[in-house]
């Protein structure tokens, strides 16, 4: 049977695509580690991502666990930094760390064949890293000089400080490092942290590809004896601030302002935390939103301006991010409000509702493009401790959401008193 090519297929909106989150396979180690995998895609490739409870919230001193994260990779008993990277390159793989608040993870890509030689290797960084002094000594030299480099641009500073202004210095979501945090460092503290929170610390484990037959088999040989002790993460309390208005000179002759208004926002455990997101993607969250067509589009004050709700799973936030001209900067902040009152007195019309419902429905399809952006989906949700419903419940809303819950979410949300207002200049 031939293709007629003179008729164009038809058109059909994201909104009516039946969207489906593959099941993941899960498996636990001897020593009670979960192992959650999706086993997907055409080539021959792997990641694998161990996720310890190790992040900044459980640190007693500032920057102790990102810099004890960062050298996991940087020495052994046995292996210098040189050579562990010579190792992964040799096998064509890529071995990466992170850092964030309350977790902390060891991502590995490689080829499946070559995951036998990989993990052992992996393992005797995890449980035998021994942080030499001179690698902390170049990590706190290379680290200072990119403070001091950073901390003249306006963007990089809005950024510390909107964050402070939300949940306080104190917080693990508001504090900020200074020079003389990376001098405080010492070898002692960084190897204490590293034997509580990896060596005997609580750990998950992702993996993501074409998945070897003995897969499982190899983790629990390598990763099956490790202590696996439970952490407890703690609830930090917020120390916002009293004032809602700031206005900071960082560069007298800088040509621009570095736009942030944020307000407090529940996490994703709350019923409206969805419901927003729909809500965010109308106001700013795309090319098409509100404030991009207002501000960029038709006033000129910006490049891109995007709303966005915070990634973080103890408390969240709604921010508003920019950057404009000096001269236009009160200007851009006055017509951001000026898209908030709109939201709050009109009901979006059904064909505007459309275009965000297709946009969100074909990112979402965008993110299931691949088995690494699916394990990255569950892991949202395996870390976040929430349903495994999350998913089709996020469909569910953006398919469904009316133009009045939306109204009432604007009023109940979009208030400009809520919201902390800074322009770094």
């Amino acid at each position: 049977m031939s293709i007629d090519r003179t008729t164009a297929p038809p058109i059909v909106d994201a909104v009516n695509f039946n969207l489906q989150l593959k099941p993941y396979q899960s498996y636990t180690l001897r020593n009670g580690v979960k192992v959650y995998a999706v086993d997907a895609g055409a080539e021959d490739v792997l990641q694998l991502e161990w996720v310890f409870f190790a992040g900044n919230s459980l640190e007693e001193q500032n920057l102790v666990a990102a810099t004890a994260n960062f050298l996991l990779r940087n020495g052994t008993s046995r292996k210098t930094a040189f050579q562990i990277n010579e190792y992964f390159e040799y096998y064509g793989a890529y071995l990466n760390r992170a850092c964030y608040n309350e977790t902390a993870s060891i991502t590995l890509h490689c080829l499946n064949k070559h995951a036998g030689e990989l993990l052992p290797a992996v393992k005797e960084l995890i449980v035998d890293s021994v942080m030499p002094a001179e690698e902390l000594a170049i990590y706190q030299q290379n680290m200072k000089q990119r403070l001091k480099v950073n901390l003249k641009k306006s963007d990089f500073v809005a950024g510390r400080l909107i964050d402070t202004y939300l949940y306080g210095e104190k917080h693990p979501y508001g504090k900020y490092s200074r020079v003389e945090d990376f001098d405080a460092l010492q070898r002692e503290s960084l190897l204490a942290f590293y034997q509580q929170y990896y060596v005997h610390g609580r750990l998950i484990l992702f993996a993501a590809g074409r998945i070897p037959e003995h897969l499982f088999v190899q983790l629990d040989q390598h990763f099956g004896d490790l202590p696996n002790q439970p952490v407890e993460v703690p609830v930090a309390p917020l120390f916002p601030a009293t004032e809602k208005k700031y206005r900071i000179t960082n560069d007298p002759n800088g040509v621009q302002g570095s736009i942030r208004i944020a307000r407090p926002f529940p996490n994703r455990h709350h019923p409206d935390f969805l419901k927003a997101q729909v809500l965010n993607a109308l106001f700013g969250g795309f090319f098409g939103s509100r404030l991009m067509s207002n501000i960029r589009e038709d006033k000129g004050y910006t490049y891109g301006i995007h709303s966005f709700l915070l990634n973080h799973i103890q408390h969240s936030g709604w921010m508003i991010s920019t950057e404009a001209g000096k001269d236009v900067s009160e200007a851009t902040v006055a017509e951001i409000y000026k898209e908030m009152k709109a939201l709050r007195e009109e009901p979006v019309d059904e064909e505007e509702l459309l275009l965000v419902r297709n946009y969100l429905m074909g990112s979402i399809l965008g993110d299931l493009d691949g088995p690494f952006q699916l394990i990255g989906r569950w892991k949202n949700i395996i870390l976040n401790n929430l349903p495994e419903s999350y998913f089709y419940d996020s469909i569910r809303t953006i398919k469904t959401i009316t133009a009045e819950e939306l109204q009432a979410l604007a009023e109940k949300y979009l208030q400009e008193d809520d919201f902390y207002e800074l322009v770094v200049f």
